[in-house]
């Protein structure tokens, strides 16, 4: 059933020259008013199926405050958001009026969750702190770069309250989800009919494109109410009738139907495999684990391929202060790093990622290597690593084998050999300490919930505990993957070194 704002919303693109094959059908969710696009043909890869004029996408070049923001030097997302918000202040008498009337007002991503909800649902997730830092930066980009402009832009007043931080936080829930990179010109910006395309990993049917970067022309960055329609319809007719012969004829013709398909001021959506007609249509934003996808698009896919479980160097450095002295710890950490090795970086942090299978990188490995050295071993190592050509010396011996295993950068190799008992243990340890992290419940516990959970009527639950499954089950398979070697080399009567303390 099309609703009274998807009937605004298609007059609209047929008045802004946005053409679509009358095979694509918008689906509006009765419950939550989502949408999502089926096709009612079966389509090929390579078919045509939409034209987006650049200049009716909502960017800084477009929007109406573009002067405001040019002035400001406001530029990227920041600069959309302030295209964004003031579009939306205007209501009726923007030129986007119908499009945002079919955009939610914000979508439900982290980033809008209050504090005590992100506590409650995303706790031990790889989101919990990163959302927090996001929301004190966001509050201060809001304070230095937005709020000013109410009394520095000139010819037009703002009102603050369609310019407060959370009417800013609701635009960047937007356009994290929702815009398109457009061209150098643009930059990125809201691309109507692009954005109703769901996401599913992997499963890419339709891919957008622009034909070419746009030139820095100004005959292209403006729209308004009274812009003349194309010269086709935005539907491609098929004189109404719906038989599906009728629809892949339309669709083998869409070259010539859309007119625009190589003006490089046009914006193409193009199938890149086959769909069968009555088949959702899917684009993808990338291969993400559910932590990017809940932090930027606000949902989760279940058992999705790139998940990734973060464990801070941080984490290792408290089960190594459970071991060993701080001193210690402090220098087996400096000598990994004057091995030129070091952890994922972002922001104030440094991490290892552990994949969807359960395997860590090898710089962890590494460093648990080295922390699991005997004082003798350790000494003996910074010894001949400090010695030019030392380690040609040292053929056939166990401690040649420990310094070439180091240094074998990347090699499968190198990761069994590095994987030894003390490893392997070290290993477990860690992976509890990081489990801990999700509080007193269970992995089954969590389990059970998400099979009781409503979907719609509990969202946030749902996802979060999407997440806090995928992240444990990737922990669970990390013991599992250390503790597999450490059973055989028991089996083959291999005691666990213990390791010294100092």
């Amino acid at each position: 059933m099309s609703t009274r704002p998807m009937r605004a919303f298609k007059r609209w693109m047929k008045l802004h020259g946005i053409n679509y094959i009358d095979a694509l059908r918008f689906i509006q969710n009765e419950e939550n008013d989502a949408v999502w696009v089926k096709t009612v043909a079966d389509l090929h890869q390579g078919d045509l199926v939409a034209t987006i004029p650049k200049q009716s996408c909502l960017t800084m070049k477009t929007s109406g405050a573009r002067h405001v923001i040019e002035e400001a030097g406001l530029d990227g997302y920041l600069g959309l958001s302030v295209a964004l918000m003031y579009e939306k202040s205007l209501g009726p008498d923007s030129p986007w009026f119908a499009y945002l009337q079919l955009m939610p007002q914000f979508e439900p991503i982290p980033l809008l969750w209050s504090f005590d909800e992100l506590d409650l649902f995303l706790s031990g997730t790889e989101l919990h702190k990163i959302v927090k830092e996001d929301r004190a930066l966001i509050n201060e980009d809001w304070k230095e770069c937005i709020s000013p402009l109410f009394d520095s832009a000139t010819g037009v007043k703002l009102n603050p309250d369609d310019f407060s931080v959370e009417q800013y936080l609701m635009a960047k829930s937007l356009i994290a989800s929702r815009s398109f990179e457009i061209d150098d010109y643009h930059g990125f910006g809201m691309v109507p009919l692009a954005d109703l395309f769901n996401h599913k990993t992997d499963a890419e049917d339709v891919h957008f494109t622009s034909v070419a970067s746009h030139s820095d022309s100004e005959e292209d960055s403006e729209i308004s109410d009274d812009s003349e329609k194309s010269g086709n319809d935005s539907q491609i007719s098929n004189n109404g009738s719906d038989k599906k012969n009728t629809y892949e004829s339309n669709i083998n013709d869409v070259g010539s139907e859309l007119n625009n398909s190589d003006d490089p001021a046009v914006l193409q959506m193009i199938i890149v495999k086959e769909v069968e007609a009555g088949a959702e249509v899917f684009n993808t934003y990338g291969s993400m684990g559910n932590a990017a996808l809940l932090h930027r698009y606000g949902f989760t896919e279940p058992e999705n391929p790139y998940d990734i479980v973060n464990i801070d160097l941080e984490l290792v450095l408290r089960w190594s202060s459970s071991l060993y002295s701080s001193r210690y710890s402090r220098s087996r950490v400096a000598f990994w790093k004057k091995l030129d090795y070091s952890g994922c970086l972002a922001q104030n942090s440094e991490y290892f990622e552990i994949s969807s299978d359960g395997k860590p990188e090898i710089e962890l490995l590494v460093l648990l290597f080295v922390m699991s050295l005997s004082e003798d071993d350790y000494g003996d190592l910074s010894l001949q690593l400090s010695s030019p050509g030392a380690c040609n010396k040292l053929t056939g011996t166990v401690l040649s084998k420990k310094v070439h295993v180091i240094l074998e950068k990347g090699k499968e190799m190198s990761k069994n050999a590095l994987l030894t008992n003390a490893v392997r243990s070290a290993l477990i340890e860690v992976a509890d300490l990081r489990d801990r992290l999700y509080g007193s419940r269970s992995l089954e516990d969590d389990i059970k919930e998400l099979s009781e959970c409503c979907f719609v009527k509990e969202r946030k639950l749902y996802h979060s505990l999407v997440l806090r499954i995928s992240e444990r089950r990737i922990l669970q398979k990390l013991r599992a993957y250390a503790s597999s070697g450490l059973l055989r080399n028991c089996a083959r009567g291999t005691k666990t070194k213990k390791l010294k303390v100092i």
